[in-house]
């Protein structure tokens, strides 16, 4: 039996996002967990799964609030590590008009890019069932080696492989090679979560039933197919199979950690259900499900430590 239900690896960091502004007109900054892989894997201990955490942070005030909170929400840290010679990353969120973010990013290097093989433990990975990455994880060699390692050891194991891309235009030196580390990613996986700008990008299509059939051909790999559109709801395909949902309804504050939130949600399901081919009625209320747990987290500042619980998701889906 494996020991852990899911282990991700990437990005730990902190999120500085708007709260208010001051006596002297200057914006408040809260400095606020996050981190797309983990901030999964925190939706997913709410939601009573086991889950352990591969990355690095740096030796500083960051890096020990990060270690706590992530502790504090249960994910195992034995393969968190601490290094002393590189800064904790730290992400700058500007929210704007309509709800569209924009990320300053103080990462050259952060100490998630120095992430190496040897920090890699692959009997962790080889004691879990789901193995969960992103794109950010590439953005230096030594990190995408350590990724590499990672989805290697996975697959030799026999784990459900997941993989969010979660483009951050700015940390890339261009978008051809942000292109090429996302192609790797989606060949390995078995689940795919996408965002409508991402696949619009990745697949030159705007109509999205051409974009996710011409990646769907293209993929032979993809099991389970999951288009995140915002506001506009969200999409999932499996075998011959689709559904759609309209967002939850929300008091929406700002949106970070909501795609994130909508993944962790997802994975619970596949856990619960076992990755197969699901039917339509089985997509749609998985959709329904984690838009609902989104909504929630949009509604509350940060990501990390505010992830909804069983209750709340239910209770949200009741009054939709």
């Amino acid at each position: 039996m494996a020991k852990f239900d899911v282990c991700a690896l990437g990005e730990l960091l902190i999120d500085f996002t708007g709260n208010g502004i001051s006596s002297q007109g200057n914006p408040i900054m809260e400095a606020n967990p996050g981190g797309a892989p983990c901030n999964v894997l925190a939706m997913l201990n709410k939601l009573g799964y086991k889950t352990a955490f591969i990355g690095k942070i740096g030796d500083d005030i960051f890096g020990r609030q990060l270690k706590k909170v992530v502790e504090e929400a249960g994910i195992n840290t034995d393969c968190l590590v601490t290094d002393k010679a590189v800064h904790t990353t730290l992400a700058f969120v500007n929210t704007l008009p309509g709800g569209d973010r924009e990320f300053s990013f103080y990462r050259n290097p952060g100490a998630d890019m120095m992430l190496s093989e040897s920090d890699v433990n692959e009997q962790l990975i080889a004691d879990s069932r789901i193995f969960h990455f992103g794109s950010l994880s590439m953005t230096g060699e030594i990190c995408e080696a350590a990724t590499k390692k990672a989805v290697k050891a996975a697959k030799k194991a026999g784990l459900v492989i997941s993989f969010d891309p979660n483009l951050r235009e700015s940390l890339w030196e261009s978008l051809a090679l942000a292109r090429e580390k996302i192609e790797y990613g989606i060949a390995q996986c078995d689940i795919l979560k996408i965002s409508d700008n991402e696949i619009q990008w990745f697949t030159g299509e705007q109509d999205f039933d051409r974009a996710v059939e011409k990646l769907r051909s293209r993929f032979g790999n993809i099991r389970l197919l999951l288009l995140s559109l915002g506001k506009n709801g969200s999409r999932a395909y499996s075998g011959g199979n689709s559904a759609y949902a309209p967002i939850a309804p929300a008091n929406t504050i700002e949106t970070t950690g909501a795609g994130d939130t909508f993944c962790g949600a997802i994975l619970s399901k596949v856990l619960e259900y076992g990755l197969r081919e699901y039917s339509n009625r089985e997509l749609l209320d998985m959709l329904i499900y984690a838009n609902a747990a989104a909504a929630i987290v949009t509604e509350r500042r940060g990501a990390l430590k505010v992830m909804p619980r069983l209750e709340e998701i239910i209770d949200r889906i009741g009054r939709s």
